[in-house]
């Protein structure tokens, strides 16, 4: 089984096959936009432009479950990512990815790649410190997602390749984008 078996739904509501993504690496990352880790957009369209060329695209599929950090309309969040980090990279429509109510492709996203703890960092201590006050003592426990920008690394094949935590920056990347480019 690969990620082109799935489809995410566009700004419009329309279907979007991964399939129309075989042969490129890929970056799908649940987003946010008024989340601490949003700037992060920057340097993703950062490593988007970089590597496009080549193969590379950013799938961004914002997501409203994490401290409702999502509140706008499709529409809003298509022109907050162009107007405020120019991204031009796809941004797809809104969607859970999180729980029962998740879309199949972060089912499979995180059955692929599971939670294995948050790397050591400021926004780590900032986002555990959250999470520990706010939300259920077993959080951590599973495989899901845990919070925005949440970034998931497929390689031309399809296949889930690495899972970075929210608070590992695009730039950390960079170097596992390079070596699936390179395969």
């Amino acid at each position: 089984m690969s990620i082109f078996e799935y489809k995410l739904q566009d700004k419009k509501g329309g279907e979007v096959s991964l399939k129309d993504f075989e042969g490129q690496v890929l970056l799908i990352a649940n987003t946010a936009s008024k989340c601490g880790f949003t700037p992060q957009y920057e340097g993703l369209e950062k490593l988007y432009k970089k590597y496009k060329e080549q193969g590379f695209t950013i799938l961004a599929v914002p997501s409203n479950q994490f401290g409702e950090q999502e509140p706008g309309s499709n529409d809003e969040v298509q022109q907050f990512c162009r107007v405020n980090y120019g991204v031009s990279f796809p941004v797809m429509g809104k969607a859970d990815v999180r729980g029962e109510t998740a879309i199949p492709l972060f089912k499979y996203l995180t059955k692929e790649k599971g939670f294995h703890g948050f790397p050591p960092s400021e926004m780590t201590d900032v986002l555990l410190g959250h999470i520990k006050k706010n939300l259920p003592a077993d959080y951590l426990d599973d495989d899901q997602i845990k919070w925005n920008f949440t970034k998931f690394l497929i390689n031309k094949k399809g296949e889930v390749v690495e899972r970075f935590e929210p608070a590992v920056t695009p730039a950390e990347m960079e170097a596992a984008v390079e070596k699936l480019l390179a395969e």
